[in-house]
């Protein structure tokens, strides 16, 4: 460990933590089992409901939905789309149908409103194939299970019945899709598991570790859903955290086992082991878990309710994982004890090869004897990887986006084949008057469809509709292009920039509010970096009191996170092998996910480095020697961090599957960045830029070359 981590206030307190749980151990197990049923009796009793419409304060977007909010409105609406495949629905053939269809709707359980399809308010095609009943729920939207969502599109059994396509649309094809797991989120588990048990010699080890991180991620998946009472949750909130919980949670386990097992085999009896792989690697977990959240913490600046969210809730599953890292395992590794201690004949083949004289070994003699050509080799690795990045252009999803499976998706084919691709995501522009329309003939009217009709881009233009007192009427308006389009988009901005005589423009819709979403984020995101690099530089700065190897440590992250973006950009905007991972071409990358990938990786990046220079420093303490401590550091680190992020590689990819392409994304991102932090910037350019550091690394203002504390 470093001094600051070794010998600091955190090291004792996570030591007398260890200890205390050791000595209490049944009280702590207890504690913990009984903390995750009471979450789990919780979530099952009053709910866990998740909201995919998220607002945005002071937005033009907000604005239009604030103005236009009716308490006559349904709690919930949602459409059931029907495709006839020949003829017209309204045809006097099928007006039986369509009644038997409306009112076996209205005898559906929660629903309020029943809209038939009509050509006189826009759901029915022009060749009237395909239209939508408009359905009213008095269920929040929160509160739409899938089972509801089920129960509504079955009510339409007279069409189905009929001959005619029954599909789920908006609110009710999202609650259908749910989450979008696939199960193969279990895969990662696996992975996990063959990862720990080589890693720990053994089954004792995997199954400590996986009880430990599953503890952690249950608690954590209950809370993030019990807070979905109190305020909006977005569905990929519990997806995110549970890659987030998994990846770290399972991670922080392995480097307290790891080290714990060391000392136990060095002749250290149970207790005392535990006391001291909690003081040290204990230590490290808990600066590595701060970092993470420091990183999330940043997102708060951008002023955008969904990232402080999903900001939050990856914060909950990394305080979670920190926390039964400290308590629940040294408790429950002192009831394995001498079973963890002893491995099998492989894993001591294994550890063989990587200590003295093994691979690690030949690896950091030769990176460490060469560092400028290690060092260009990575630089360059890295700049390909990057390269792609500089076509990376923000851009918006629709359903259009989505796996062609989903429901989201087949609604979305059915609506823009039959109305045209803007169909789905239509735009409101709201005009505001200083005093009540007249009526459907006010002249302040015209003026305003004709400068929304005027517009290119624009397919087809709604009626006027006056709202509360007449002060404030809107004009729903179809693009001719799909809400994913970059030109949906410039479309909103010219919109906005109309200007009617008599009446102040605004422009709303779920793609305005996109176009507002990126916007804010595109102008908040030099502020979120340049704070997110400068607390994290802080916090390496108290652990290891190095300000060289602090901002190094720094700059290195930067470019892993860049790598990440490229690979990104390459699968998703330019389509390189994005109908392997379940896409039928290449979608946009909402503005949200690089800033929020930037966090996350910033902080998981520098756990593995806040492990290896921990390390490090401990040989540079002990030695005073640079080259030696980097070569000892990383063969002493090498085979647990590679074990670590080989879990953590296969716990994002296991992601991959699912079917909401924001998950897609960022289980790529993640899983590229983590791969490449773990083998060509910890192997090759950290070792190769200390070396050509030097003792610089060590330096600090006012010390020289002194080290910053002698052992003891």
């Amino acid at each position: 460990m470093s001094a600051a981590l070794r010998d600091g206030r955190a090291a004792r307190v996570v030591a007398v933590v260890g200890r205390v749980c050791v000595r209490h151990r049944f009280v702590v197990i207890g504690a913990w089992v009984l903390l995750v049923l009471a979450l789990v009796a919780g979530a099952r009793v009053i709910g866990t409901p998740t909201d995919n419409d998220v607002s945005l304060p002071g937005t033009d977007a907000q604005l239009v939905r604030d103005l236009t909010a009716s308490p006559e409105a349904p709690l919930t609406s949602g459409t059931v789309i029907l495709v006839a495949r020949d003829g017209r629905l309204d045809d006097e053939a099928r007006s039986g149908v369509l009644a038997a269809t409306a009112a076996s709707l209205r005898g559906a359980e929660h629903v309020t409103s029943v809209k038939p399809p009509s050509a006189r308010d826009g759901s029915l095609s022009g060749d009237g194939r395909t239209g939508w009943f408009a359905v009213g729920l008095d269920v929040r939207r929160a509160e739409l299970t899938k089972a509801v969502a089920r129960a509504v599109t079955e009510a339409a059994r007279p069409a189905a019945d009929a001959g005619l396509l029954v599909l789920p649309g908006g609110a009710f094809a999202q609650a259908v899709d749910g989450s979008g797991t696939t199960g193969d989120e279990y895969f990662g588990l696996v992975l996990a598991a063959l990862v720990l048990f080589l890693a720990l010699g053994g089954l004792v080890g995997a199954v400590l570790a996986l009880l430990t991180s599953g503890l952690a991620v249950l608690a954590t998946l209950e809370t993030v859903g019990l807070a979905g009472n109190l305020t909006s949750m977005p569905a990929q909130a519990s997806t995110l955290a549970l890659m987030v919980g998994l990846g770290v949670g399972i991670d922080y386990s392995l480097f307290l086992l790891s080290r714990f097992r060391a000392l136990a085999r060095s002749g250290l009896a149970v207790p005392e082991a535990v006391e001291r792989a909690a003081a040290e690697s204990g230590a490290a977990v808990a600066f590595a878990g701060v970092t993470v959240a420091v990183a999330l913490a940043g997102l708060g600046l951008t002023g955008v309710p969904l990232l402080r969210t999903l900001a939050w809730t990856c914060g909950i599953a990394v305080g979670f994982a920190v926390l039964a890292a400290l308590t629940l395992l040294p408790a429950l590794t002192s009831l394995a004890g001498g079973r963890l201690a002893s491995g099998g004949a492989l894993h001591t083949r294994l550890a063989r090869r990587a200590g003295p004289g093994g691979h690690w070994a030949r690896l950091a003699d030769r990176v460490t004897r060469r560092p400028l050509a290690a060092g260009g080799v990575a630089l360059v690795l890295l700049v390909l990887l990057a390269a792609p990045a500089t076509d990376l252009r923000p851009g918006q999803l629709d359903a259009g986006s989505s796996p062609e499976s989903t429901a989201v998706r087949q609604a979305h084919d059915a609506v823009s084949a039959a109305f045209g691709p803007g169909a789905g995501t239509p735009i409101t522009v709201l005009g505001r008057l200083p005093t009540p329309v007249t009526g459907p003939d006010d002249p302040r009217l015209p003026p305003l469809v004709a400068a929304v009709r005027d517009q290119p881009g624009v397919a087809a233009v709604g009626p006027v509709t006056p709202f509360g007192d007449g002060r404030v009427v809107t004009v729903q308006v179809i693009a001719s292009t799909s809400g994913g389009d970059p030109a949906t988009a410039d479309l909103v901005h010219r919109l906005r920039g109309r200007s009617v005589p008599g009446m102040t423009v605004h422009v709303g819709g779920n793609t305005a509010a996109r176009v507002d979403l990126a916007d804010r984020v595109g102008d908040r995101l030099p502020l979120v970096i340049g704070v997110v690099l400068l607390l994290s530089v802080a916090v390496l700065l108290a652990a290891f009191r190095a300000p060289l190897l602090a901002l190094k440590a720094a700059v290195v992250d930067l470019v892993s996170i860049g790598a990440a973006y490229g690979v990104l950009t390459a699968v998703f905007t330019r389509g390189w092998g994005v109908t392997w991972i379940g896409l039928s071409g290449p979608v946009p990358v909402p503005s949200f996910v690089p800033l929020m990938l930037f966090a996350l990786l910033f902080g998981l990046s520098m756990d593995y480095e806040v492990f290896l220079l921990s390390e490090v420093r401990r040989r540079w303490d002990l030695t005073g020697d640079n080259l030696r401590s980097v070569r000892e550091g990383l063969v002493g680190t090498g085979g647990v961090i590679t074990a670590a992020a080989a879990i953590m590689v296969g716990v994002f990819l296991a992601f991959v599957p699912n079917d909401d392409p924001t998950i897609k994304m960022f289980g790529v991102g993640m899983a590229v960045a983590i791969a490449v932090d773990a083998t060509v910037v910890r192997c090759l350019l950290v070792p190769a830029t200390m070396a050509v550091l030097g003792d610089l690394n060590w330096w600090a203002p006012g010390r020289g070359r002194v080290r910053a504390a002698e052992p003891g």
